[in-house]
């Protein structure tokens, strides 16, 4: 039995995890059988999503889930690519996952009317005389990676600048193929796919939404990916974790 572990639909996405998603997809492409449930992050050792319970094995992180599964299978989600093609899926993958959800999550982090909106609904169940400081804390544990990574030390102006180089890249790539790659879903689709839909929801107030909807390919690539995919109604409801 498997059963992944992540978020269901909020903030006008497939889930609130463009990692989550990622993963979902993956073990779809794969041809797993697999629940889901809501993640308790409490309970493992990285304290983060997705994870997944493979017949009493954790194993988290979203690629080495991936890692794990096509190991079982003997297959992989790069069968078919040529080895210049697997580098340039790998390198793509690392751009979105690493850069552009790193522009996407200040946005939604560091924006206050956004992260009132959306990333404070996490803090809901922490005991009402503590909200406050704990709130201030994460945000400023946020910040302070965000600094040290890099991102953080560019003006706001500058990382959308980064991002909407990031986002022309994927625009250019995908062209007027179906997919990154072909005509077959690859994958670097997963997490590419995953952070565009996260990035580009209109849910926030931020410039990414029309960064990515200017290029229509994207546009039409978002809406494959969500319709063969992320369907609705196949996560719990959060209130039941």
């Amino acid at each position: 039995m498997t059963t992944l572990y992540g978020w269901g639909p909020m903030f006008d996405c497939p889930s609130p995890s463009p990692y989550v998603m990622k993963t979902d997809i993956q073990l779809q492409m794969l041809d797993i059988e697999f629940d889901r449930a809501i993640a308790d992050l409490d309970s493992v050792s990285k304290h983060k999503a997705p994870y997944v319970e493979d017949d009493g094995e954790i194993i988290e992180d979203s690629n080495f889930i991936r890692a794990h599964f096509e190991k079982k299978l003997g297959r992989s989600l790069m069968d078919g690519l040529t080895r210049q093609q697997q580098a340039q899926s790998w390198a793509f993958e690392r751009m979105a996952e690493g850069h552009l959800a790193a522009v996407m999550a200040g946005e939604r982090w560091m924006n206050d009317a956004n992260f009132a909106k959306g990333p404070a609904m996490f803090f809901a169940g922490a005991p009402e005389p503590m909200r406050s400081q704990i709130i201030r804390e994460t945000r400023d544990n946020i910040r302070e990676t965000r600094y040290g990574s890099g991102i953080g030390r560019h003006s706001h102006a500058e990382q959308l600048q980064l991002a909407a180089w990031d986002i022309a890249a994927i625009a250019a790539q995908l062209g007027e193929q179906t997919f990154l790659f072909g005509d077959e879903p690859t994958v670097a689709d997963a997490s590419v796919s995953a952070v565009l839909i996260s990035s580009a929801t209109p849910y926030f107030d931020t410039p990414l939404t029309d960064l990515i909807t200017q290029h229509a390919n994207l546009v039409r690539y978002m809406k494959r990916m969500r319709e063969s995919y992320l369907a609705d109604g196949v996560w719990p409801e959060l209130m039941a974790a």
